[in-house]
């Protein structure tokens, strides 16, 4: 584990960007809950709370396009920059502090 930390959070590696397919996603198991890691057709990632706030519904399921996903229960569109749901819907998901040290995924999660 990196000891770089962030708001009381720690750097975790977990995994390399090629894990990830693009346009796809991975979970991972936290102390505060599963967190779906996205991977844009750019290459750019984003993580999530791995829950829709309407129903619950795996984000991680769900259909990745441009910086949002859509989740696989009730077609509702979630912004992977801030995890707001897009009008006319309302709420919002945690999003997760990401950063990659060359193709290595670091997430900052958990205290130290």
């Amino acid at each position: 584990m990196d000891g770089n930390i962030v708001s009381g959070s720690v750097w975790r590696a977990v995994g390399v960007i090629d894990d990830i397919p693009r346009l796809g996603s991975r979970v991972v198991v936290s102390a505060s809950g599963d967190i779906a890691v996205f991977r844009t057709a750019d290459d750019r990632i984003f993580a999530l709370y791995d829950s829709c706030p309407h129903k619950q519904g795996k984000l991680s399921q769900g259909i990745v396009h441009g910086d949002q996903v859509t989740c696989p229960l009730h077609n509702w569109v979630i912004g992977l920059t801030d995890g707001q749901a897009v009008a006319p819907d309302e709420g919002c998901t945690r999003t997760v502090p990401v950063r990659l040290d060359g193709q290595t995924i670091l997430l900052a999660v958990g205290g130290s």
